[in-house]
């Protein structure tokens, strides 16, 4: 049976303007014992206090805050550059950064369903349902219109990589799936590949995948398949409308062959999850999410979002832990298995970890780790270290307890191999650990077609009896992938110009909406079967040239028409 791998050296490139800061956040487990449990009221007294500018002052950079639950004290980083001073809450409510838990089910989304599920879970290619891991993939027949499909005949294979969906039309620019989703919720989007053969070659095609209109990055299994192992790879992005679309397209290395897709997962995530990140700019691409000294990947149920901790081993000594860890102490809320094993060395010796195992380009990164000691709470169980990153302070004198502690900065720069020290303090009685790590790579987000654009190009596709093949997805980006026949302005909030259709064999109507195309400069529909009355088309200010001959529509020219500024060409 191939295992999963996360495809750990595929990462788009990008950079994020920051300040000028090192450092790391710090965020203690055990916030407060049963005794010490604030009522409902204080914590919204707390939320309404403090969260606006937490938020605000958060995204400055990543050394800004020191989190200290178990103490009320001030703490400086060094070589941070800040004004004012780190500011910390005693007794902080975690319902100020949990603010709402959700429960993803697992039901297909039908046009009768009022609000969009939590979460999706699609077998690409299948005809039926099927369980893996406690989790039920439904066929993805609803959410794409495009594609063809195909069983991939291996024995042992899990249900979710026996069959497949592939897109050969080589004339379309992108093929996408659009899932309804609520506007403004994070989400955890994960697409996984196992190639099988299915076009009768020997190796898996090459090509791009795309998520919101970005560019997220290229889609290349081909050493994983040598090797026998399925592939995967997630993105943590926030929709800014009330749908989500995750494409395939075509790209240089594509060939002959064709793009395709195996099993997509789209989950809700709750708010507290990575929320540093201004995600209306930004999306986070998992680089590496380890456990270290583990043995089996980590995912569903254990990790209620379904992210997989992969094992992350070398030759630093394992440790076992020997106490509790409470999952929602932590913002990211990872799994408590993460905290079952760690890595340590001897009394007195700094801990060295290269993490991840590939090199990475010059970016800014997400970057979260974890740690916990895993001996009995005893006064003499203190075990206390400073956390470095490629020779750079990240964190110093954190002190790690039997309730676990998590350190994190929120834009941090990297370049090559990674290698993170753990150097004691004088005079503890045992050498440092760490338990588990998240890195993710800033992606900043390509922009997006203006919404009135895009609400008049949806109602288009959708009064098109039999549109074009590429038609979802963003309309008009990321460059290169727009709609066939669909040009459109630069910029991070792109417009549409040109739609020209001409002779393209198309039926349907125009709808309204058509007029809300306002920096429309050529509509060329001629030559096709449209029917029905043109619409009011006084909206398009700038249009200059439009062809709607040869097509059967009914009554005559709206008089507003002749009245545009700019027509020059009908």
């Amino acid at each position: 049976m191939p295992k999963h791998r996360r495809r750990e050296d595929v990462i788009f490139l990008g950079r994020v303007v920051t300040h000028e800061h090192e450092g790391g956040l710090t965020q203690y487990g055990g916030m407060r014992s049963k005794g010490e449990e604030a009522s409902k009221e204080n914590d919204k007294k707390i939320e309404e206090a403090s969260m606006e500018k937490v938020k605000h002052e958060m995204m400055v950079g990543p050394c800004l805050f020191l989190f200290r639950f178990e103490q009320n004290q001030q703490k400086s980083f060094p070589n941070c550059k800040f004004s004012g001073g780190a500011v910390v809450y005693d007794s902080m409510s975690p319902s100020v950064f949990l603010l709402w838990l959700v429960t993803i089910p697992v039901l297909a989304y039908s046009a009768q369903t009022s609000v969009p599920p939590l979460g999706y879970y699609l077998d690409c290619g299948g005809s039926k349902e099927v369980t893996v891991d406690g989790l039920k993939y439904v066929p993805d027949g609803s959410y794409i219109k495009v594609g063809n499909t195909s069983p991939i005949n291996k024995p042992g294979l899990l249900p979710t990589l026996s069959t497949l969906r592939y897109f050969p039309d080589a004339s379309a620019g992108k093929y996408c799936y659009s899932l309804p989703v609520i506007k403004g919720s994070k989400y955890l989007v994960k697409t996984m590949y196992y190639y099988g053969g299915f076009d009768g070659g020997t190796q898996p095609p090459v090509f791009d995948q795309i998520v919101e209109g970005t560019r997220w990055g290229v889609v290349n299994t081909t050493e994983d398949y040598a090797e026998g192992l399925s592939s995967y790879f997630d993105i943590t992005v926030v929709p800014s409308g009330k749908t989500l679309s995750v494409c395939l397209a075509r790209n240089s290395y594509t060939g002959s062959s064709s793009p395709f897709i195996s099993a997509l997962e789209v989950r809700i995530l709750e708010p507290s999850l990575y929320n540093p990140t201004d995600f209306s700019k930004h999306a986070l691409v998992t680089v590496a999410r380890s456990v270290f000294g583990g043995q089996d990947i980590i995912g569903f149920p254990d990790d209620k979002f379904n992210r997989m901790w992969q094992p992350h081993k070398d030759q630093n000594p394992v440790v076992e832990s020997q106490s509790n860890v409470t999952s929602s102490d932590f913002w990211n809320l990872p799994p408590v298995k993460v905290f079952n094993t760690g890595v340590t060395t001897s009394r007195g010796k700094t801990l060295e970890i290269q993490w991840p195992s590939m090199p990475l380009p010059s970016t800014y990164y997400y970057i979260c780790l974890y740690f916990q000691d895993n001996r009995q709470p005893s006064p003499y169980s203190w075990r206390a270290f400073d956390v470095s990153i490629n020779g750079h302070l990240f964190f110093s004198n954190l002190n790690v307890t039997s309730k676990g502690v998590s350190v994190y900065a929120a834009q941090w720069p990297l370049f090559g191999q990674t290698k993170i020290s753990l150097t004691p303090a004088v005079g503890v009685p045992v050498g440092p650990v760490i338990n588990a790590g998240e890195i993710y790579q800033i992606l900043p987000l390509g922009g997006r077609t203006h919404t009135r654009d895009v609400i008049a190009m949806e109602d288009l596709a959708r009064s098109i009896h039999n549109p074009p093949p590429d038609w979802n997805g963003d309309p008009c980006l990321p460059k290169g992938n727009s709609w066939t026949g669909v040009t459109c302005s630069n910029g991070f909030h792109a417009r549409v110009l040109t739609l020209n259709l001409t002779n393209a064999g198309l039926s349907g109507i125009l709808p309204p909406t058509l007029d809300n195309l306002s920096a429309l400069a050529h509509l060329w529909l001629g030559g096709n079967k449209f029917s029905g009355i043109i619409p009011d088309l006084s909206g398009l200010k700038d249009l200059e040239t439009l062809h709607l001959e040869k097509n059967n529509f009914e009554g005559t020219l709206p008089p507003s028409v002749i009245k545009l500024p700019r027509l020059r060409e009908m």
